[in-house]
């Protein structure tokens, strides 16, 4: 099954692995605009894949780049 959105299961594993100050600064992001952390972090790994993707449906890797 693809899924087209981060679960917000995994978002919290994503979140446990990473350093603290990146773990923080997602985590202060999302709060600062009003936004679930797991979608914080899908446009922070899409937009790396694809500069024009807004979440993960969006991307399309090479494109953009």
């Amino acid at each position: 099954m693809q899924l087209e959105k981060l679960s917000s299961i995994d978002a919290a594993i994503i979140l446990e692995h990473l350093p603290e100050r990146i773990r923080t600064a997602l985590i202060n992001h999302a709060t600062e605009i009003e936004y679930p952390v797991e979608a914080i972090i899908e446009m922070a790994i899409a937009s790396f894949l694809d500069t024009e993707a807004l979440g993960f449906a969006d991307c399309k890797p090479g494109r953009g780049q």
